[in-house]
This record gives C-alpha cells, sequence and structure tokens, in this order.
C-alpha cells in the first residue's frame, strides 16, 4: 500500500498513511474499550508491535526522507518489497539481532546429527550492544556479522581466523571453516537460517572500520534516526494524535 501511495501521490503522502493506520486502529480499539481507565496507549496483543513494525516501515530506504537515500537505491527497494516473499520482507523491515559470543547449546534444536543453538532474540537498539560482544543481525538478504572493539581474542581466533580485532580484514565476506566448537556452532546458525530461504544471503564482518558500519546501524529501528523518531518519541507521537 505504502508503495504505491508514494508512486501514485508523494513520499510524504504514503509515510503520513503509515501513520494514521496507526493512529486509527489504536484510536477504535481504544473505543470499544473506553471502560478502561488508563493512560498511555492501549493495544490488544494483535496490534502490540504494530507501531514498531510501521516505525520501521518508515526507516527502510523505499520510504525514509532525508539526503543519504540515492534514488537507485530507493527504487531498488521498492522493487524488493513489491516482489519478495513476506517472510523475507519482515526480516527486512525488522531484522533478527543475536549475541553470539555468550551463545551456548541451551535450548538448542536437535535436528538429525546437528545441534542448532539458538540465542535470545534482542531489541534493535544500540543499547543491546556492548564493545565486548559479538551481534549477529539477520536482515533477510544480507547477515551482519559485528564484532566489538573488545571482543573476546578466543572467539576472534576460533570463529574468523584472526590473531585480534585489529587484524580483522575490513571487508570481510565469509566465515573460515575452522575445527573449533565456536566457528563450528556458528556455521550450523547461519546454514539453518539459510535453510528458511530461498535464495542465499551474504554475510559482511561489520567492524569500526569497515563500510557496512553504516548499514548495520541503519537497522537498529529502536532508535533515533535522521528520518524519524526513536521508538519511544514515536509511540509519544502516536499518543498525541490520538488526542487531537
Amino acid at each position: 500500500m505504502a508503495i504505491d501511495r508514494s508512486i501514485s501521490s508523494s513520499l510524504s503522502d504514503a509515510r503520513d498513511a503509515l501513520v494514521n493506520a496507526v493512529v486509527d486502529s489504536l484510536s477504535a480499539y481504544k473505543n470499544t474499550v473506553s471502560n478502561l481507565q488508563q493512560s498511555g496507549l492501549i493495544a490488544p496483543a494483535a496490534l502490540c508491535l504494530f507501531p514498531l513494525y510501521v516505525l520501521a516501515l518508515l526507516k527502510q530506504k523505499a520510504l525514509r526522507t532525508g539526503t543519504s537515500t540515492k534514488l537507485d537505491e530507493r527504487v531498488f527497494a521498492m522493487c524488493e518489497f513489491k516482489s519478495q516473499p513476506l517472510q523475507q520482507i519482515m526480516r527486512m523491515v525488522h531484522p533478527d539481532l543475536y549475541r553470539l559470543d555468550t551463545m551456548s547449546d541451551q535450548g538448542a534444536l536437535h535436528l538429525n546429527d546437528c545441534i542448532v543453538p539458538q540465542p535470545h532474540l534482542l531489541h534493535l537498539t544500540a543499547e543491546k550492544l556492548t564493545r565486548e560482544g559479538a551481534f549477529l543481525m539477520d536482515c533477510g538478504s544480507v547477515f551482519y556479522l559485528w564484532i566489538g572493539k573488545c571482543c573476546n581474542e578466543m572467539f576472534i581466533r576460533d570463529v574468523l581466523g584472526c590473531p585480534n580485532h585489529a587484524s580483522i580484514p575490513p571487508n570481510m565476506t565469509q566465515i573460515p571453516e575452522l575445527e573449533t566448537p565456536l566457528s563450528e556452532r556458528l556455521r550450523t546458525l547461519l546454514a539453518w537460517l539459510q535453510d528458511s530461504r530461498t535464495f542465499s544471503s551474504t554475510l559482511h564482518v561489520v567492524t569500526d572500520d569497515a563500510s557496512a558500519k553504516t548499514s548495520f546501524f541503519q537497522h537498529l529501528v529502536e532508535d533515533r534516526s535522521e528520518s524519524t523518531f526513536s521508538y519511544y518519541e514515536f509511540l509519544l507521537h502516536i499518543q498525541q494524535q490520538m488526542s487531537k
């Protein structure tokens, strides 16, 4: 809907339509449960994440404002939204973020002869990142492996084959096949995630010097960006619109 509106009308109209969809939905629900004496936003379970996904949509290259999005990148992103499977689009809009350096076999899936670790999902905010950690972001068509500057050298050595953080190549796009438990665990997780999609996803190892660093942080949709609010600010904005 939003992509079609941005083409037939304007980008600002498409963005306003998404925000209005949240306002109208939550207003309608509030009116049906008017006997509840609660301040703030209330929503049924089915709509609890609706504001977050709309905010994430507003931050996509296809719909975001600002000067950092080139026209060809915007058009390509629009085409992706019109052609990709729903599951892929959901990961593009709201990626999955995992911490890897503390990953264990607790709660792992046992599939055939493989043990697939199941690290906990994290909120998409920089507050969940630490300089001592390593994090995997699954954006559907691309994986980002972010390595903190003070990440454990054993993890870097056993997973990336590099002696320390400073020696990680700036544009590394492959995980070497090393015969270490950490390497095998991560490669098993990546293979399991890859099996759920119809085409192969690329991988970027992200450090402070990597060209993919900007793209990685742009996917932290709960944080403030140049074009729109943080998640907390967006909820306040929705509440203000509902009170008008």
